[in-house]
């Protein structure tokens, strides 16, 4: 089978850019692990992120650079992952991390979604 399709949000690129090589690197590690196993990706290295406005919405889950880190992703209609937002949860409270990431995980699918609709109009 065919790998899935992996794509960051316009948004979400410069951010990972900002990031530390470790950080980058174990991204792309756990990228690769969407792209082999697709929607079936599980714990530990990927889970659904409850409170999203979309039931598909999920997050890869690694440790990089003594942080716990999260990536906000969901497969859009055309089956590609669209990596959307991420961040370190060490020294935040776990309640205000998930709001943030899930408000800005929604905003940038929707506005993805709403450019997709266009493109497809387009042709």
């Amino acid at each position: 089978m065919a790998p899935w399709a992996i794509e960051f949000h316009d948004e979400f690129e410069p951010e990972f850019d900002a990031w530390t090589e470790a950080v980058r690197e174990e991204l792309l590690a756990h990228a690769l692990l969407l792209a082999e196993f697709g929607p079936q990706l599980s714990r530990p290295h990927a889970d659904t992120l409850n409170g999203s406005t979309y039931s598909n919405m999920k997050e890869l889950r690694f440790r990089a650079a003594d942080g716990v880190w999260r990536v906000a992703y969901a497969f859009d209609p055309d089956r590609k992952a669209i990596l959307l937002v991420g961040g370190s949860k060490s020294g935040v409270s776990e309640k205000r991390f998930y709001k943030s990431l899930i408000e800005r995980a929604d905003a940038r699918y929707a506005t993805h979604l709403k450019g997709r609709r266009a493109r497809s109009k387009e042709r």
